[in-house]
């Protein structure tokens, strides 16, 4: 089991530990806006998930991706919990690459590989799109 370590800073700041031990800041207050909060997190969690899924798929494919660079963003319910009720991925990659490949690969994360896709994908309408620019 992985466990998670959160201590209270002050004010609505936290150092989280990981399981990993590496340490994370989180502050809860949009206002002071010292670090991440924990919801903007999880948009920055999908995108190196999915990340990681589809530069591998793509080392596959040998593909010759030179760049990418996603950009993910959501929007919130109204009422409490405002959880994430739709959220859009744009990849953004460079290189020497074939659509269906690309395609492919983003399609193997969003649906078979990524966790926090799949977790995200529960309470979240999740879309995708992706823009390849030539080598």
């Amino acid at each position: 089991m992985q466990t998670a370590k959160v201590r209270w800073v002050g004010g609505e700041e936290f150092l989280a530990e990981m399981p990993s031990g590496h340490a994370v800041v989180f502050d809860a207050d949009r206002r002071h806006n010292s670090a991440p909060g924990p919801m903007e997190m999880l948009l920055a969690a999908l995108a190196a998930c999915t990340s990681v899924d589809v530069v591998s798929i793509l080392e596959k494919k040998r593909q010759k991706l030179e760049a990418l660079e996603l950009s993910v963003s959501g929007e919130r319910a109204a009422t409490i919990p405002a959880v994430w009720e739709t959220i859009e991925v744009v990849y953004k990659l460079r290189g020497n690459l074939e659509e269906k490949a690309v395609r492919d690969a983003i399609e193997l994360s969003q649906n078979k590989y990524c966790s926090v896709a799949a977790m995200l994908g529960k309470t979240a309408k999740l879309s995708y799109r992706f823009e390849i620019e030539k080598a």
